[in-house]
Order: C-alpha cells, then structure tokens, then sequence
C-alpha cells in the first residue's frame, strides 16, 4: 500500500481540479455535476460547471480531459460485508465481482446480510463512515449509495483512474480519483442546518439562506481545510439559486479535491488519506 514516505511527488504539474456530485441514474432533471477549478496560493478557483444526464456522457466527458478529482461516490465495501459474503478480499478482485452483479443481486444479497443481524446494527461500516458522518457504502436506499459505487467505479476504473490507498502508487498519474463526502464540510460550517432538498415543496427560503451562509465561508476560508473558494458574482447568485444544492455539492467536493491536491504536491502519496487505511475499503478525503 502506498504511504507517504514514497517520496516527493510535487515537481509534476498540477493537474485541473475536478469536484463531482454523482448520481447513479442521472437523467435532464437530477444531473451529475462537476466543479472544474484551480488552486494557487490557498485560493481554490471555481472555472466552470458541467451537466451530464448520462453516465454515458459523462463518462466521456472523464476521458477527454486530465485531472484531479474527488467524487462524492463511495470507492469500497465494508470489510465485514466483503468477508461474510466471501466476495475477493482485494479491492480490485472485489470491485471486479462487484461490477459483473446486477442492482437486483446486490440489494438482494445485501438484504439477506441486514436481515441476518440485531435491530440497530442491520448495515456494515467502513472505518471512515463515522467519522465522515457518511451513509455505510452498503445502503441501496436513501441514498443509494450502493448503487453509486456499483455506477461510478466502474467508469472511474475505464478512465484509466488512479485511486490512492486502493491501487500501487503511480507517480505518473494523469487522473487521480479521490472520494469525497460535501456533507462533511457543509456540516462543520452549518452544523445540523439544511441547506437543499430535491422536492419543490421543500425548497424554503430558510435553505436559501443556508446555502448563502455556506458559500459565504466558503469564500471566507472558515473550514480546518483553510482553503478559501473564488467565486464570480454570477457564479455566487447560481449555486445559492441552485436549491437541490447539487451545484453545490460539486462545488464541495471541489474544495476537497483542492485539499488533496495540496498534500500531494507536498510529497504526499496518499493526498492526506491516512497511512493506516483499509485498502479494501477505502476512505473519505479530509475525513
């Protein structure tokens, strides 16, 4: 596994930044999005916005281009759930079985694993699940997250991505795929405010302002990240309009993605993944 005693790895140029709000059946009303941008001196430039309503689409789009990115997908399973199903305990062996299933296979498996424990333990974590306050990589429901690893790693892995911490180090990566979680830094400015919601009806002007409030720390630098996020006016006016808070999100994970990139450049192999990670399992950036 890599660790960041590898060596330097901060001479190569930067490659452009790339922050994604993933969905697994995307289609014109819920996109996949992604945050293009750049990082120079502690300042994270948000470029441009990209809408895809395809996987197909977008998975083009991610072989057109060299970057940098962190994808608010989940990249692995919990060991627990791995090891009882007797799936291969590598991640690539694992990611290889898992993608040749159907969605159907994986919820039913998954079930009959949650159906076979006590009431209040039912799903598996990964390590970094708790301290990310992310849903276990299992769940099929609300969200589907199971669905998004079995959608996007796939896609990631054709585009000839590296994952950190999952694969051998390559030092001469010209896509390198973090995950990332934009809840983890929305909650550490907002706390247990809401700030978007899919549904029309839900879209209050008490989210509005949460969504100003976020992206004005953001601007601000305020997360432990000390990152601060360079916006346009226009750019200001459409991600606090965007009431999904899909846009957003991107936007989160492209701040985190700056974050890694910063590491790396440091002479970090791992962008700031702990040296002790699961590397069956993955985990969450900044977590």
């Amino acid at each position: 596994m890599p660790s960041a005693s590898d060596g330097p790895l901060g001479a190569a140029p930067a490659l452009p930044l790339l922050g994604c709000d993933f969905s697994s059946s995307p289609n014109k009303r819920k996109t996949i999005v992604n945050a293009w941008g750049s990082l120079a001196a502690g300042v994270v430039r948000l470029d441009r916005l990209e809408r895809f309503d395809t996987l197909d689409a977008w998975a083009a789009g991610l072989c057109n281009s060299h970057w940098f990115g962190a994808f608010d997908l989940p990249f692995g399973l919990p060991r627990e759930l791995v090891h009882a199903l007797g799936w291969p305990q590598n991640w690539q062996g694992c990611m290889d079985h898992y993608a040749s299933l159907w969605r159907a296979d994986i919820r039913d498996a998954f079930a009959a694993f949650c159906d076979a424990r006590p009431v209040g333990s039912k799903f598996a974590h990964r390590a970094t699940d708790r301290p990310a306050g992310s849903s276990p990589s299992m769940k099929w429901v609300n969200p589907p997250v199971a669905f998004m690893l079995h959608a996007g790693v796939p896609l990631l892995r054709s585009a000839q991505a590296y994952f950190p911490g999952l694969q051998p180090q390559q030092r001469d990566a010209q896509r390198i795929a973090l995950e990332a979680y934009p809840g983890l830094l929305a909650r550490e400015l907002l706390g247990t405010r809401s700030y978007k919601n899919d549904a029309v009806a839900k879209q209050t002007p008490e989210r509005l302002i949460a969504r100003k409030d976020l992206i004005h720390a953001l601007e601000l630098g305020q997360t432990r990240l000390q990152l601060r996020l360079r916006l346009s006016h226009a750019q200001r006016d459409s991600l606090a309009d965007d009431a999904t808070g899909d846009t957003l999100d991107a936007v989160l994970c492209l701040v985190q993605a700056a974050w890694g990139q910063q590491r790396y450049h440091a002479g970090d192999a791992l962008c700031g993944l702990p040296p002790d990670l699961d590397p069956l399992e993955g985990w969450i950036l900044s977590a």
